[in-house]
């Protein structure tokens, strides 16, 4: 069985799209591709697709990642392509490398998140994410299953910056549409690294932690897009590609060390 290692992205209106309708798309498109899939055994066979770490319903996203697995041999390339042809625009597949290396869902150890403030001045912005950084623990609290629960969000942070940028042109720093233009208001653009712990911090968890160590509470939703996801470089605090190893195994020619 070949595994095939794909990245794609959510993008536009598309980020509104749940986990499970992007499964049913995503099966729709591989069949529509005529992807050679393999099966699990059993009863109730299901093509072999493994998902990591989805991003929420609602946040956009440059750096979602699944492995399928495959009957017969493809060109990852020529895969992604016809894949990309049979999904919705706004749903992307953008890289696609063959699995040469275990443990792709172990490397997503940290993601670098993008968070659009429409209405916070950046300077305000600033001091908010300085005292975010001064405290030693920042409690948050979620609602769940089980009832409301009181976690630390700080611990997961390893970076956490205003960066500069106007908010024009599309991806990451783009308006919401039917909004004034970013010289008509003010606009913050947060950029930060969060570790993947347990329980899991969300963009608006560090959100309730800069209301509570700042009281910064945006007027209107802030716009998040993760921007990529990986393993994280200790000593820079950035998240690398996870990726690159199936890449590095794959140019290592046959019969070498």
């Amino acid at each position: 069985m070949q595994r095939i290692r794909l990245r794609y992205t959510k993008r536009g209106r598309l980020r509104f799209t749940s986990h499970r309708d992007f499964q049913r798309a995503f099966e729709r498109a591989l069949r529509r591709a005529e992807v050679p899939m393999a099966y699990s055994a059993g009863f109730t066979p299901h093509p072999k697709v493994s998902y990591a770490n989805a991003a929420p319903t609602g946040v956009g996203s440059e750096a979602e990642y699944l492995e399928i697995g495959l009957a017969e041999s493809r060109d990852p390339e020529k895969l992604r392509v016809l894949l990309d042809e049979s999904l919705p625009p706004g749903l992307d597949v953008v890289e696609a490398v063959e699995a040469r290396t275990p443990g792709l869902a172990e490397r997503l150890e940290a993601s670098v998140w993008q968070l659009r403030l429409d209405g916070v001045e950046p300077a305000d912005a600033r001091r908010a994410v300085a005292a975010f950084l001064a405290a030693d623990t920042v409690e948050v609290q979620r609602s769940t299953k089980n009832g409301i629960r009181t976690f630390d969000c700080r611990a997961a942070v390893t970076r956490f910056e205003v960066v500069d940028g106007d908010g024009t042109g599309e991806g990451p720093g783009a308006p919401h549409p039917g909004t004034d233009t970013p010289q008509d208001r003010a606009c913050a653009i947060l950029r930060l690294v969060v570790r993947h712990l347990t329980p899991a911090v969300r963009p608006d968890d560090v959100l309730s932690g800069l209301q509570a160590t700042a009281d910064l509470a945006p007027p209107v939703p802030a716009a998040v897009t993760r921007l990529a996801q990986g393993p994280l470089a200790e000593d820079t605090g950035t998240v690398t590609d996870p990726l690159a190893p199936d890449r590095d195994a794959a140019a290592v020619p046959a019969g070498t060390a």
